[in-house]
């Protein structure tokens, strides 16, 4: 007879570790989960094969702003665990941010299905499984999709994370903020695309030149990449990102009428072919939290946490100044009370600074079939506290659902490493219908202040209308008609010149100290806030 056969049921009253029956080793890495504040439970300790549900395996929730790494090979469950830690935040009253880039986490926002696999779970682990919804909003990048429109500003998004997007070198990625400093301080407020292709059209005509001259200018040739990096995404139907009204942050931050922390759930399946549109506009939310929260320092429990998944869409071919500003941003928000979770399938994904910062950690099972592999899992296995367990053999050994855990104690310090029978999420382990999704997202109140994009005039338009140029969309198309040839000395300038050359524009561009000027100021990721 097994171990976990011969131990009596846990009662409320026992604490976790200390069922006698324990095995000596078990029971001192159970002892590293007795916590006495709340907590979220994650699941039961296995120690040689056998699940002891005597010894629950908890994280703290006052260290759940201490960031956290979910990590492992497709298919072992890492979104059931993103469920299942989302599900208790919210239960806590912790409002909760999810990127759902295949569509199946929806269904945190219904009660989930009870079933052989559920019931034989929850007794292996002494959880009382109860199905449960989640108080959820759906959002969705500029519309595209099923959601409530997301969108930021030019200006807000900054070039940093613009340069990403774009996918610009060091040079040209230096280029571009030079733009938006020019456009900064000169009071030049860039709420969509035209707006910052007008702005480099006139750095790079004869009048506006000289405004950078004595801080170093604009290439042709770099305006020139630029221009049709833009047009190129534009292309890509992504150009309604950029505009208004633009996302407040601090809509994830709400909680329901009864307490429970929203879970806010950015719906990709629509845009999951470009990868670093959505994992940068991830990061625009994370350094727009930061911008705007107070310090708090540390706090009973987390104001928001924070799921980052594919991360390593993120650190894909990104600059040094990209990755010094991602590592900057997670070291210091934590204590404005957000908790950062990367997902991902290695440790190997996320930079070793970054990696540093993340004191919680679930790593499900691991492939070691190539050479790569292998070289991964070794790696892997270093990144852990030295353990009672064979890591190598372990992390290749473990079932959907199951995974080797670390965490921070209440104090602080490192929790013993503890292979893990997860629990099972108590909400839809699958995408709700599209029609429960769809009425959903019509009956948020935050739909009405979203949902109709906004083209306010601003410095493109204006000036458009006092030259009676044509539209933007107007612009790259040839006239139909030509019209009779005048006698001239040069060639007619293009709209755009017309635009940027003219007397309105260049009052506008030589304006500083305007409001909108004064009140610009950019974090440490180059993004902007103004006053609200």
């Amino acid at each position: 007879m097994s171990d976990s056969e011969t131990m009596p049921p846990a009662t409320a009253a026992e604490a976790p570790g200390s069922a006698p029956a324990l095995p000596k080793e078990a029971l001192e890495i159970a002892s590293g989960y007795a916590f006495a504040g709340p907590a979220l439970d994650l699941g039961a300790l296995l120690w040689d094969g056998v699940c002891l549900p005597d010894a629950q395996v908890r994280i703290p929730l006052p260290m759940l702003n201490r960031h956290g790494l979910v990590a492992g090979a497709t298919g072992t469950g890492k979104t059931k665990t993103l469920q299942l830690i989302a599900e208790q935040l919210s239960a806590q009253g912790v409002p909760v941010f999810l990127a759902d880039i295949k569509g199946d986490v929806s269904g945190i926002s219904a009660p989930g299905q009870p079933g052989d696999k559920v019931r034989s779970r929850s007794q292996e682990v002494h959880q009382g499984w109860t199905a449960t919804g989640f108080p959820a909003e759906f959002y969705a990048l500029g519309g595209i999709g099923h959601g409530i429109p997301v969108r930021a500003t030019v200006t807000d998004f900054g070039p940093l994370l613009l340069s990403k997007v774009l996918q610009l070198n060091q040079t040209q990625e230096q280029s571009l903020g030079l733009i938006f400093h020019y456009a900064d301080t000169k009071g030049l407020e860039l709420v969509d695309l035209k707006d910052l292709r007008a702005v480099v059209t006139f750095l790079t005509s004869d009048e506006g030149k000289p405004e950078l001259k004595n801080i170093g200018g604009l290439s042709t040739a770099t305006a020139g990449v630029i221009l049709r990096s833009l047009t190129a995404f534009e292309a890509q139907g992504m150009a309604d990102f950029f505009g208004e009204p633009e996302f407040d942050t601090a809509d994830l931050m709400r909680t329901a009428s009864d307490g429970r922390g929203m879970v806010s759930v950015l719906e990709l399946p629509a845009v999951q072919d470009r990868p670093a549109l959505f994992s940068t506009f991830l990061m625009w939310l994370l350094a727009d939290l930061f911008h705007d929260l107070p310090e708090v320092g540390d706090a009973d429990k987390p104001k928001l946490v924070f799921f980052f998944d594919e991360a390593h869409l993120l650190f894909h071919d990104a600059s040094k100044a990209f990755l010094d500003s991602i590592t900057q941003t997670v070291r210091l928000i934590r204590s404005k009370g957000v908790g950062v979770f990367f997902v991902t399938q290695t440790p190997k994904d996320v930079p070793g600074e970054v990696l540093a910062q993340l004191g919680n950690r679930v790593q499900h099972a691991l492939r070691a079939f190539t050479p790569d592999d292998q070289k991964a899992l070794k790696a892997t296995v270093k990144t852990f506290p030295n353990s009672a367990y064979d890591l190598e053999e372990l992390l290749t050994g473990l079932g959907t659902g199951e995974a080797v855990v670390t965490v921070l104690s209440e104090k602080g310090a490192p929790t013993p490493v503890a292979a893990t029978r997860l629990r099972a999420p108590e909400s839809l382990m699958g995408p709700i219908e599209p029609a429960a999704l769809y009425e959903a997202v019509k009956s948020s109140p935050l739909h009405g202040r979203y949902a109709q994009a906004v083209d306010r005039e601003s410095a493109y338009e204006k000036l458009n209308a006092t030259r009676g140029a044509k539209g933007p969309d107007e612009m790259t198309e040839p006239p139909k008609t030509t019209p009779k040839a005048t006698p001239k000395a040069k060639e007619d300038p293009s709209v755009v010149e017309q635009v940027v050359g003219s007397g309105m524009f260049k009052s506008l561009a030589r304006s500083v100290g305007t409001q909108i000027g004064r009140e610009i100021t950019r974090s440490i990721f180059g993004t902007a806030r103004r006053k609200r």
